[in-house]
């Protein structure tokens, strides 16, 4: 569905050039959730922009089903990107009009009849669960209810491709929970591509099947979000999945410890209890930083092992037995 090749974006030149984005490459399937993460200062936005062709790229091409956007004239790009509609963390709503007003909008632009724009914007209010705001004003409504219009504006013009740049940063936790929900639940009735810009490693567990780590304009890992979680391999992808960390440093000298590294067994094994239960032998929990997806476990746990080294072999020995558990011994000297 999105094919960006070899893409490049330089803001400036000379000495006091940019390089925003270096030697960008991503495939983007038809009809999936993709997420791309990065801390601020990564090229997240620049990147999304740099796929509606809202920023031209220095090099490269974006491909978007079948159609090269870098290639196209500035008519045919108008065209183009009807199939490319965008929702922002600032919703961007327009004051002055009603909801349905806002939703008929970019249909208005398109030259859509009015009854038949207001008919479509109707059914949309429907779609994000807001057909008794269709008269309210964006003033009226709260942060979550603005980016569901939001969200049936951007779908008014049948798009195959939703750009979702920062869109649940503004938001509290539970609104985050339901613009997510409905985000996934449009992605599986409308089977548009979904792409998801995002600082917030939750919304990426959330919602995406894959994703891109962005660090310092270069793509650092990509892959499923398993696969991620599992084993982040580079730094970028390790401060994203793991921000806390679980470090023995914090311990005293000579503690003794194992780092465990989940890697997507069942999240609903009591590891330490059964470890106490079978073997006999208790360890600390020292720092642990893990979560549960689709009932899959993963991160890391920091268990401060016993004094006595026959106690400490066996529990060492009974946790690299586990299946989808890594382990490693972690001594810290002063």
């Amino acid at each position: 569905m999105i094919q960006i090749q070899h893409l490049n974006k330089t803001f400036g030149s000379g000495d006091g050039a940019v390089h925003a984005l270096e030697e960008i490459n991503l495939d983007i399937r038809q009809g999936e959730i993709f997420g791309i993460i990065g801390l601020s200062g990564a090229g997240k936005s620049t990147l999304v922009r740099c796929m509606n062709l809202l920023e031209r790229p220095t090099a490269g091409k974006v491909i978007v089903d079948g159609q090269d956007m870098t290639a196209l004239s500035e008519k045919e790009l108008r065209l183009a990107r009807r199939n490319i509609t965008m929702i922002f963390q600032s919703f961007n709503l327009l004051m002055q009009r009603t909801c349905l007003k806002n939703v008929c909008f970019p249909m208005e632009l398109c030259g859509v009849p009015a009854d038949k724009a207001r008919r479509r914007a109707a059914e949309l209010m429907e779609l994000v669960g807001l057909g008794d705001k269709a008269d309210a004003y964006p003033a009226q409504l709260s942060g979550g209810q603005k980016q569901r219009v939001a969200i049936a504006r951007a779908l008014a013009t049948d798009p195959k491709v939703l750009l979702c740049d920062e869109a649940t940063s503004a938001l509290d936790p539970t609104t985050t929970a339901s613009i997510l929900e409905l985000l996934k639940d449009l992605n599986r009735k409308l089977g548009v591509t979904v792409v998801v810009i995002t600082h917030q490693m939750s919304v990426i567990e959330e919602i995406c099947s894959r994703v891109a780590i962005l660090d310092g304009g270069v793509v650092a890992e990509q892959g499923t979000v398993e696969d991620i979680f599992s084993h982040p391999s580079t730094d970028a992808a390790r401060r994203l999945v793991y921000p806390g960390g679980a470090s023995v440093q914090q311990y005293g000298a000579a503690t003794h410890a194992v780092r465990v590294a989940f890697n997507g067994g069942s999240a609903y094994q009591p590891l330490i209890a059964s470890l106490a239960i079978e073997c006999g032998v208790k360890v600390n929990i020292l720092g642990a930083d893990t979560r549960n997806i689709d009932g899959k476990a993963f991160g890391t746990m920091l268990l401060g092992l016993p004094d006595d080294p026959n106690d400490a072999a066996k529990a060492l020995s009974y946790i690299r037995s586990q299946p989808d558990v890594a382990a490693e011994e972690v001594e810290y000297h002063a």
